[in-house]
């Protein structure tokens, strides 16, 4: 058992996130992985839970990934939103505040923007799901 604050954790400003083989700016963004286990055969995680911290005006951009999160939000005010994989067309936007939370399955195309006068604080669980092909 291992027992720490959340403070404890390193706070990394994030600058960039994949998408379609290209580099996208990450803005006024950072991550505290609070915990992670396994290895899914590509040096990340196959569990993990992060702390994320998006400053006003910060956003993290159009992506997607193999893994589901689920993200609980503690604090602010975002704007999350659901992307055409092919077209990047916005599809869905919500607004969310604290005690809200979010379900991304995998490979589904998302974003994220900070809206409101203060911090966005959530956590972000993301578990890597194999389907058994009995």
């Amino acid at each position: 058992m291992e027992v720490l604050n959340f403070k404890d954790c390193e706070d990394v400003k994030i600058e960039k996130f994949p998408f379609k083989g290209e580099q996208r700016d990450v803005v006024g963004t950072s991550i505290r992985w609070l915990s992670r286990s396994g290895d899914d055969g590509t040096g990340n995680p196959e569990y993990g839970l992060r702390y994320f911290t998006i400053q006003p005006g910060g956003e993290i951009p159009i992506h997607n990934h193999f893994y589901h999160q689920t993200m609980y939000f503690l604090s602010g005010e975002c704007e999350c939103y659901l992307y055409d994989n092919k077209t990047e067309k916005k599809l869905k936007t919500c607004v969310t505040g604290p005690g809200d939370f979010v379900y991304i399955p995998s490979i589904e195309t998302h974003g994220m923007k900070n809206i409101g006068k203060g911090p966005v604080t959530f956590l972000c669980c993301i578990a890597n799901v194999y389907e058994n092909d009995d």
